[in-house]
């Protein structure tokens, strides 16, 4: 992972939004999860962790632009 485990603090809440396809097919982000999962009190997980909320914001921050923009 580009963030290695030893950098994150003991007891840090670690949230990954980082999505990277490895060569072998398998998703992951951009922490070293085994290694940060050791020091973290809490760390989401890649895939299957904030992918659903990232869409859901996306998607409210898009209806919002657009309501914006077609205001009387």
């Amino acid at each position: 992972g580009l963030i290695k485990g030893e950098w994150v603090k003991p007891g840090a809440t670690v949230i990954d939004v980082g999505i990277n396809r490895m060569e072998d097919g398998k998703l992951r982000g951009d922490v070293d999860f085994a290694a940060a999962s050791e020091r973290a009190a809490y760390i989401t997980p890649v895939p299957g962790g904030v992918g659903p909320m990232t869409i859901a914001t996306l998607l409210q921050n898009t209806l919002y632009a657009a309501n914006e923009l077609h205001k009387d």
